[in-house]
């Protein structure tokens, strides 16, 4: 027995190893990472709009207190520690815009309805979900209606509990690590709830919420995680380097932020996917050698894909498999 079977028997046998291993195979044979930059793209538009938006309201609601304006605004793009500082830098100043506020909720309406209908093609793809199945163009925008008031609500909680900190220390509370710590988990609360409403809501299959709760705990944490890491990352590895790359670096910056957390969406759908229809484990080889023996999560994985295309309920598809499992293969 070569080191590859000695290596594909190991994960086979232990779940820890085989089941992580079956959903980045599961990802990928989804292109995960194609339904990821569609993402990006639908929330790099959606965010300027959304950015424009805000600035023109804090500018009717708050114009005689301008340090509050940008204590608001400064809390808001802590959402995006990687190029938030350098976005509040090129706001020169705050004040209400009627056509600022027409045009940002046009983009914003425009952009958040595109994050959700991709974020919908990315959930029904990872559950399969028949094309005639998913909601037509009319009916999945009106699903992301709901995904927008979501994202705007978790906005606007994280904005606030980002806010926590200054105004504690503000009211002579003091800024200890308690009021930080629990302002995180808090944080991180919020996006496990959000992430299970938003994964129940997109998915045009009626998935129990408790075959969802992983993903959803996934995402809220990583999510969270993502946000600590990354303004440390700032404060220790670049700071300055908004004067040496400028727009460039902002622009990049902002997609790499924008395309990680897309990433960590589909990725933690996949988990769920993979764990509720027990597909694993995989063989090792079936992404790099085609004459393979399929496991029994191989096998259910490809006809999952082949029964996603049918567009009509009529059509009927059938597949089947030139090497027959072996008794090995059955028992896994």
């Amino acid at each position: 027995m070569g080191i590859t079977a000695r290596l594909d028997g190991f994960q086979r046998r232990h779940t820890w190893l085989g089941f992580p291993l079956a959903v980045v195979y599961k990802f990928v044979d989804d292109q995960g990472g194609y339904l990821a930059v569609l993402i990006t793209y639908y929330g790099f538009v959606s965010l300027f709009p959304g950015l424009l938006l805000l600035i023109s309201v804090l500018g009717y609601t708050l114009q005689s207190h301008p340090a509050w304006q940008q204590a608001v605004l400064g809390s808001a793009l802590q959402q995006f520690p990687i190029v938030g500082p350098q976005l509040q830098q090129n706001v020169s100043s705050i004040h209400g815009s009627s056509l600022g506020v027409l045009l940002g909720i046009l983009g914003a309406v425009y952009g958040g309805l595109g994050v959700s209908v991709a974020i919908q093609t990315a959930l029904n793809r990872v559950w399969a979900v028949p094309r005639f199945a998913r909601p037509d163009p009319v009916l999945s925008r009106l699903r992301g209606l709901v995904l927008f008031v979501l994202i705007g609500a978790v906005v606007l909680i994280t904005t606030a509990l980002a806010a926590v900190g200054p105004v504690a220390v503000a009211y002579g509370y003091g800024s200890g690590p308690g009021i930080r710590i629990a302002a995180i988990a808090v944080a991180m609360i919020v996006n496990v709830g959000a992430f299970l409403i938003g994964f129940r809501v997109l998915t045009a299959r009626d998935v129990p919420l408790a075959d969802l709760m992983p993903g959803a705990v996934g995402a809220g944490v990583a999510v969270e995680v993502l946000q600590i890491v990354g303004a440390l990352f700032v404060s220790y590895e670049l700071n300055g380097a908004s004067q040496i790359y400028g727009v460039f670096g902002l622009v990049l910056g902002l997609l790499a932020w924008l395309y990680l957390q897309a990433v960590i969406v589909v990725f933690c759908a996949e988990i769920n996917a993979v764990r509720a229809r027990q597909l694993w484990p995989r063989n090792l080889l079936t992404p790099f050698i085609e004459d393979v023996a399929l496991t029994r999560a191989d096998r259910a994985s490809y006809r999952s894909y082949v029964e996603s295309e049918r567009f009509t309920p009529s059509q009927q598809v059938q597949t089947t498999f030139d090497h027959q499992p072996s008794a090995n293969d059955k028992k896994t």
